[in-house]
């Protein structure tokens, strides 16, 4: 490995081992369990770590919350999140590898029948606590209650709200399982997901898990993950 890669290593992984936290709450991003994790995010941790000669440990956590919150705490190194304002003010991001898409689900009777009808004073929107659909609807929406839980539909249902936010694939299962609620098939933004670490590693470091990523793009990687666990989304 050379000199430059070896440095690279080291800034990125000072532990020795790289560790990577996954959202299993993304199930387009992560599948399986924390004992045994799949999907496009292991794959991409296990390449960058091959890459760079590095023993891998897979953190995995039920939420974008918690993994974003180990990154920033120093126990992680490495995280696969939406880029978004909040977080890119402590994480650098590559460029996006898929994008998937936040829409809203609604009870078949709602009035509700476009992303313009949401932001209205007196509509609940349920969200998943931290995700990035919560960051962007509380910084964009200015009438609309945001209602937080672990879940988007799941606090939607237990406290009987006007909406509920989630990626498209979920949200969709979810409506098609419950035949009282209907799909909203406007999205309401792009969620665009990248490979972060800290700010505090070199630029070097920064270039190199950017260049990484563009590469796994171009080469057919990205797709081939994304195949691999059955999974459809964009790459951008």
């Amino acid at each position: 490995m050379s000199d430059n890669l070896t440095a690279i290593a080291h800034d990125l992984a000072p532990t020795g081992t790289l560790r990577a936290s996954i959202n299993l709450g993304n199930p387009v991003l992560a599948q399986g369990t924390a004992a045994s994790p799949s999907g496009i995010t292991v794959d991409l941790a296990r390449e960058i770590a091959t890459q760079l000669g590095l023993p891998l440990d897979l953190l995995c956590f039920e939420a974008a919350r918690k993994s974003f919150e180990a990154m920033t705490a120093g126990a992680a190194d490495l995280c696969f999140l939406a880029i978004d304002p909040a977080r890119e003010k402590s994480v650098a991001f590559s460029a996006p590898y898929v994008a998937i898409e936040g829409v809203f689900a609604v009870p078949a009777t709602s009035p509700i029948s476009s992303v313009a009808d949401v932001d209205r004073d007196g509509v609940r929107i349920g969200v998943k606590q931290g995700s990035a659909y919560d960051l962007f609807l509380t910084r964009t929406f200015e009438h609309a209650t945001i209602v937080r839980g672990v879940d988007g539909v799941d606090v939607f249902a237990a406290e009987g709200l006007e909406v509920a936010a989630g990626i498209r694939q979920p949200v969709t299962a979810y409506v098609e399982a419950h035949h009282d609620l209907r799909l909203v098939d406007e999205p309401f933004m792009q969620i665009l997901q990248a490979v972060g670490t800290t700010r505090t590693r070199s630029a070097a470091t920064v270039a190199f898990l950017i260049g990484m990523i563009d590469e796994l793009k171009s080469n057919g990687f990205v797709a081939a993950a994304l195949e691999r666990s059955g999974q459809v989304a964009t790459i951008p």
